[in-house]
């Protein structure tokens, strides 16, 4: 988002509301973009600060990269912005993902910074993505470039079955959803 100067304005992806946030979401239904949305909101259907975080990287992405989040026209192993991203960055080539329009003319610390972050902002687990305060100190080069793994986590959230079920039940104690990379 740009204010009336054009200087950058962060502010949420049409997810969060006016919500007390003790109380939990008080929206009936998920509201946001495929490919902008947290897995974990996906999956809850509740926004939060962290969601938000994960639609800016997706944003820092698409800037980077000039292209959209999702491309269904491209080869599946380019189809996700943010997995075709991270498997560059695993294998040392962040740089190719640059928008193919700037003619490789540009600062390459600026977009190997813009693209990390975006990385960071995208991690799988809400708890390991930056603040947007840490984003904007990294992206103002005050604070240094965040540590990734390699490969991209593959998200996992563990979701307790209610009580009453006795251990001879043929059923699980808990059940684990994995999304696709």
């Amino acid at each position: 988002m740009l204010d009336s100067g054009f200087n950058a304005k962060l502010g949420d992806f049409g997810l969060a509301r006016l919500v007390d946030h003790s109380k939990g979401s008080q929206t009936t239904h998920l509201a946001g973009t495929m490919g902008y949305m947290a897995p974990e909101c996906v999956l809850s259907g509740k926004a939060s600060k962290e969601a938000d975080v994960y639609s800016f990287g997706v944003v820092a992405l698409e800037i980077a990269c000039g292209r959209r989040s999702i491309e269904p026209t491209y080869e599946e192993s380019q189809a996700s912005l943010v997995a075709w991203v991270w498997d560059l960055f695993g294998n040392r080539k962040l740089l190719d993902a640059a928008d193919p329009k700037l003619s490789m003319d540009f600062d390459a610390k600026e977009m190997e910074c813009l693209s990390m972050v975006g990385l960071s902002c995208v991690h799988p687990d809400p708890k390991s993505r930056p603040s947007i305060r840490q984003t904007i100190q990294v992206l103002n080069f005050e604070a240094p470039l965040p540590k990734l793994p390699s490969a991209r986590p593959t998200p996992t959230y563990g979701v307790p079955i209610g009580s009453g079920i006795q251990a001879s039940d043929p059923c699980f104690s808990s059940v684990s959803i994995t999304l696709p990379r």
